[in-house]
């Protein structure tokens, strides 16, 4: 279905440079270029909220304008435009003059259609194509080109061969990129306990005794061993209620006084 026109008016302007396009610009217009069909550039100025306007349809950017200066209509594409970085207002213009029975090439975005089959068996659908470049005649550009991803299954994929191009339109590529895939959701790894497994000679947690390996003399430091045998030097002092050893003999060559 062909898209119908909207009207812009424009004035052309002769001057240009920074101060004048100041001017205008306090004026409440903008400066702007009109190029294309090798044809000079046409210097104009127009009203920004009206271009706005012009081009608040679903094609945006893609809207045909049927440009009105000094009398004469030209057909235009809103090409390009710079912004005031605080205000985001326009400033500036450009215009692509097209003819009717001439294909252009533009971009649109791409729109998916349909719930993928993977994504119902848990798979995430990941689209990597939001734009793609078509050919069409001027007033038959599409809003948006529809790829259907009904029948993707976990691991299947959508490449731009494969998308099916409205009518009058051919779709422009140089390398069979890929438009969707469905993966696989990701495994959450499960670490498994790891049992604790004593080390010998290892200090024994607080309360629990530590018996010494069997047979083995007792360290410098470490509790007298059972059944009366020798302590280690250092021993702990007997306990409570035992004999106290023999006192040493006296030192040979002295006696008492």
């Amino acid at each position: 279905m062909a898209q119908s026109t909207n009207v812009l008016n424009a004035k052309p302007r002769s001057e240009k440079g920074k101060g004048p396009a100041r001017r205008l610009r306090a004026s409440g217009l903008i400066p702007a270029v009109v190029y294309g069909l090798k044809r000079d550039p046409t210097h104009i100025s127009v009203d920004p909220a009206a271009l706005e306007k012009a081009i608040a349809t679903p094609h945006r950017f893609n809207t045909l304008l049927t440009l009105q200066v000094d009398g004469l209509d030209k057909r235009v594409l809103f090409r390009e435009y710079e912004v005031e970085p605080v205000s985001r207002r326009l400033v500036h213009a450009d215009f692509l003059e097209v003819e009717l029975g001439k294909p252009v090439k533009v971009d649109v975005p791409i729109v998916t259609t349909g719930k993928a089959e993977g994504v119902i068996a848990g798979g995430i659908l990941n689209v990597s194509a939001h734009q793609i470049s078509v050919e069409a005649l001027p007033d038959r550009i599409p809003v948006a080109v529809e790829v259907d991803v009904t029948a993707l299954k976990i691991g299947g994929s959508i490449h731009i061969a494969d998308v099916k191009a409205p009518d009058g339109v051919k779709i422009k590529y140089a390398t069979n990129f890929t438009v969707a895939v469905v993966t696989a959701p990701e495994k959450e790894e499960v670490v498994a306990p790891v049992a604790v497994v004593g080390v010998p000679g290892a200090v024994p947690a607080e309360g629990a005794a530590a018996a010494p390996a069997g047979g083995a003399p007792g360290a410098p430091g470490a509790a007298a061993p059972a059944g009366g045998a020798p302590g280690a030097p250092g021993a702990a002092a007997p306990a409570a209620g035992a004999k106290g050893a023999a006192p040493a003999a006296p030192a040979k060559g002295k006696g008492k006084k």
